[in-house]
């Protein structure tokens, strides 16, 4: 296993015990002036939100490849467009949603 493929998997099973714990959960949204958007569910962990889902949508609805969006989170950390958030949110710079909000992205974006 290459140093490369050892880290992805240590990161994989960090983000799935944070995902799989009982700790409190928020859902955040963040967008910019071209139109896109980034949503996350994040836990707390260490005093930091950390991001154990993620889903972005570009501007007309779409990733550029033509999907209405691309989802990560510990099954599927990154692909050659993206990847999960590996630092702390900076919540401040977020705004807080629904957890129905972020399932409602999440589920139209699978």
């Amino acid at each position: 296993m290459s140093i490369d493929s050892a880290h992805l998997e240590a990161r994989r099973e960090l983000v799935k015990r944070l995902a799989e714990s009982e700790a409190p959960r928020h859902y955040w949204h963040l967008g910019d002036e071209d139109g896109r958007a980034w949503l996350f569910e994040s836990v707390e962990g260490d005093g930091e939100h950390w991001a154990v889902r993620q889903v972005e949508v570009g501007a007309d609805g779409a990733d550029g490849a033509g999907r209405a969006a691309r989802r990560y989170w510990w099954r599927h950390l990154q692909d050659g467009q993206g990847f999960l958030s590996d630092q702390p949110l900076e919540i401040w710079e977020l705004t807080e949603i629904t957890p129905e909000a972020f399932e409602a992205v999440w589920a139209a974006a699978g």
